[in-house]
């Protein structure tokens, strides 16, 4: 799963895919109910940028009373089962997240204590300076949007099934290249959208630690912020 991420900035939302980015100042990183950037389709069809949430169901949204439950991924196993992502999944809301970099914490062998000990990594593509992340977005009676990642199984992946505590079902975000982009905002069906989900091949990425820079009090804030 991935719950930290790099976005894409604003001129590149332009240069690359050719959206005119959205008007809010978002942070450098993504965390949970962080606000970010997604390409999705507007009423005429055509790519848009919008802001939305970084979790499908806003932790500002729980009703008080019940648990608080992670949204930020949606396991591609269950789209159509699971309550929180199946009306977004049937309905066709698929967006692209944009990303330059996602962020897991990698367990590996550090002083005879591998498994118990993990390095954050920064994992990336070859020779592309950003790529997209197949999600779902959903619209609240407000207009507030969010959305969330689609995973895939990564336990027999070169470099996803580094990350992760050992022990753990390893799970890779659904990483799309740039000439899928738009085939897969335009998927009208959900048989046709399963056939994205593949894992990215292992040795067309990249990945090294990736030290945790201190979180800013003014991107906590921007976080909090709604978005209409």
């Amino acid at each position: 799963m991935c719950n930290n991420y790099l976005p894409v900035q604003a001129q590149l939302l332009r240069d690359v895919y050719g959206v005119e980015p959205p008007a809010l100042d978002y942070p450098t990183e993504t965390w949970p109910d962080y606000m970010a950037p997604i390409v999705r389709l507007d009423s005429a069809g055509r790519p848009c940028a919008s802001v939305a949430n970084f979790g499908l169901v806003p932790k500002s949204r729980i009703p008080p009373g019940v648990k608080r439950f992670d949204t930020t991924n949606a396991r591609s196993e269950t789209l159509g089962e699971r309550r929180t992502f199946s009306g977004p999944w049937k309905a066709g809301q698929y967006c692209v997240i944009p990303a330059q970099r996602v962020f897991e914490p990698c367990y590996e062998p550090t002083n005879g204590l591998e498994g118990k000990r993990s390095v954050r990594y920064g994992i990336w593509l070859k020779d592309q300076p950003v790529f997209g992340i197949a999600g779902l977005w959903r619209e609240w009676p407000d207009g507030f949007l969010s959305m969330t990642m689609i995973t895939v199984n990564a336990d027999t992946h070169a470099v996803m099934s580094r990350m992760h505590a050992p022990g753990h079902e390893k799970r890779s975000v659904v990483m799309l290249p740039a000439g899928q982009w738009q085939d897969w905002l335009h998927c009208r069906h959900p048989d046709e959208a399963r056939s994205f989900f593949q894992l990215y091949p292992a040795e067309q990425m990249e990945a090294a630690p990736a030290p945790r820079p201190a979180r800013r009090k003014a991107d906590d804030a921007q976080a909090e912020l709604p978005v209409r």
